[in-house]
């Protein structure tokens, strides 16, 4: 009268990965690298770890393994030599602490830094209250000047303000972001997944935030405030309507990229403002192939850098 299935073949309840890739890891990421003449290299047996490939100076070809999460540090060197990487010098700037690449001889470069990363599944309610108190102020202050706040997709035009205003920003702290052509191209090969958020004093605009969407996650790429908006606390209005939306579109997270309280403490106080947590990146190294077995006594002598415990700053 009954029918019993055996166990070994009874159906499997299909485990959801609960983690979010960063956007360097991310399938719209390397479209918007493959659209730009980058061609990267996917690996799907690693769960499609993205491999970028560059030539420096125009001649030294070089692999580089940024965000991942490197679980099994051994098949990941193993998977580039097998997709045609045998000698290629390649940087890993995995996602979290890997010291297990010592072990294996890569050599520490650069110790861990820290990014911001801000939980967008609680309700609105929950999420205002995350605020600092300070930021939320700011919020409240925002909200009062009248401003009018659009949004849309990011148009496909390299003379747009905010690339200017960023490349403007570059020159004169120092840093590097995307090149303009990839972060249009991002636009263009994942519609409707890069979102410019303005806010308009009258006909001024006096800030922008550009969010690119990844999976079930975001990221805040763009941003730049005018003077003005500045003192109408237009950044902050900017960013609660960004999380806010983002939100309602099912993101559960918006990674607000590094956490420099040295060289950018404003800026490093106004995202943790938002409630962010800090996480902790697993530093940047370097491994050839050709070298790796040389290398491992400097890669132990190089592994008290990458400890989390005792080195990175946020």
């Amino acid at each position: 009268m009954f029918d019993f299935t055996p166990a070994d073949v009874m159906p499997r309840p299909i485990l959801r990965d609960e983690t979010i890739s960063a956007l360097p890891q991310s399938a719209e990421f390397a479209r918007a690298l493959q659209a730009t003449g980058k061609d990267p290299l996917v690996l799907g047996q690693l769960k499609d770890t993205v491999v970028m490939r560059r030539k420096l100076w125009g001649r030294i070809n070089v692999a580089m393994v940024n965000r991942a999460r490197i679980d099994k540090p051994l098949r990941l060197l193993e998977q580039l030599q097998e997709n045609g990487l045998r000698r290629t010098p390649v940087i890993l700037s995995p996602e979290t602490p890997t010291p297990a690449l010592a072990r294996h001889g890569a050599v520490a470069l650069i110790s861990p830094a820290h990014v911001g990363l801000l939980d967008l599944t609680s309700d609105p309610d929950q999420r205002r209250a995350n605020l600092h108190q300070k930021w939320r102020n700011r919020l409240v202050h925002g909200e009062q000047q009248g401003l009018r706040i659009t949004r849309q997709s990011l148009p496909q035009t390299p003379g747009h303000w905010i690339f200017a205003a960023d490349a403007a920003q570059q020159s004169s702290r120092g840093y590097r972001n995307w090149p303009v052509d990839l972060t249009l191209a991002y636009a263009r090969e994942n519609k409707g997944m890069a979102k410019i958020f303005e806010a308009h004093d009258g006909k001024e605009i006096v800030a922008g935030i550009l969010v690119l969407r990844h999976g079930r996650g975001a990221t805040y790429h763009i941003a730049h405030t005018t003077d003005r908006g500045k003192a109408l606390s237009a950044h902050n209005l900017l960013m609660w309507e960004a999380m806010s939306w983002l939100a309602k579109q099912g993101c559960e997270q918006l990674d607000l990229g590094v956490i420099n309280t040295e060289d950018a403490a404003g800026l490093a106080r106004f995202k943790l403002g938002t409630g962010a947590r800090l996480h902790q990146l697993g530093g940047t190294w370097a491994y050839w192939p050709p070298l790796g077995r040389l290398l491992r006594p400097l890669a132990a002598l190089d592994k008290r850098l990458m400890n989390p415990g005792l080195s990175g700053h946020c």
